[in-house]
């Protein structure tokens, strides 16, 4: 069987062709972008070692395991983070809300960012890599998370504070910009069968997804500066119910950002 064949193969079992293709170089040994290489070579014979260390990590896939937790990275804003079960996959949606968090701190000299629940740290980085004049803080609750963002922080040398605390508990001060990507999935939510690999913690909510987003937006006034912003990710139908919580709490210009998919990811207002 040559490389052409063994990803076509892996595509009919059920795996996309971007995985099958990750897959395969990381079983090579070969950088994951390096997908140059295998056009190259798409007709070369797969040695055996390298077929069943591919088809060991097909199966991983095909069990529901992210890719990132099965090559130990992931591309996040074009930085390359490490990833494991200690912190949650980061999306590619998630790119739209630290874009939405870089355009509300234009212009305002050293800025400060908020990450709240930065988990692997892929938001409080990116925003850290476009903005190097700001200061940013990224918080989580478990030390694992915060263990794994700290090294990600190291190996980018990006200058990012961190904190220990429950969402606002621990905070002092006040900040610009306040970003959040917190958990808002239903407990009873049918969809979380399909996604056991990844920490409950930072999936989960309560009964309607929206536990964690309360705390957020109940308490985030008195961490913000005035004309300071709040903006959160969350399912794709909570935007009125998250900016319904954001005119509440007094929240001005409240308003939502579509994801890549055209569906109202995130959600954010003014104080």
């Amino acid at each position: 069987m040559n490389v052409s064949q063994c990803l076509k193969h892996s595509q009919v079992l059920g795996l996309t062709r971007l995985e099958a293709q990750i897959l395969f170089l990381h079983a090579a040994g070969r950088s994951l972008h390096d997908r140059a290489w295998l056009l190259a070579h798409d007709t070369d014979e797969v040695i055996p070692e390298q077929l069943k260390a591919f088809e060991a990590l097909a199966q991983r896939r095909l069990q529901h395991e992210p890719v990132a937790y099965i090559v130990g990275e992931k591309e996040f804003f074009g930085l390359s983070l490490t990833i494991d079960k200690r912190v949650l996959d980061p999306r590619a949606d998630t790119e739209v809300l630290v874009e939405w968090a870089l355009a509300c701190g234009q212009g305002i000299e050293s800025a400060r960012y908020l990450d709240l629940g930065t988990g692997s740290g892929a938001i409080a980085l990116a925003l850290k890599s476009q903005l190097p004049g700001a200061e940013v803080l990224a918080v989580d609750n478990t030390a694992e998370a915060l263990s794994l963002a700290l090294q990600n922080a190291q190996k980018l040398g990006l200058d990012v504070s961190f904190l220990q605390s429950n969402w606002l508990s621990e905070v002092h001060g006040k900040f610009n910009v306040l970003v959040s990507n917190p958990p808002y999935i239903e407990d009873h939510d049918p969809h979380l069968a399909q996604l056991t690999h990844e920490p409950l913690q930072a999936l989960a909510s309560g009964a309607d997804g929206l536990l964690d987003i309360r705390n957020i937006v109940q308490n985030a006034p008195n961490h913000l500066e005035m004309g300071g912003w709040l903006l959160i990710e969350h399912g794709w139908q909570q935007a009125p119910a998250v900016r319904g919580l954001l005119e509440q709490a007094g929240f001005k210009q409240v308003q939502s950002k579509l994801d890549l998919a055209g569906i109202e990811r995130c959600s954010g207002g003014q104080k």
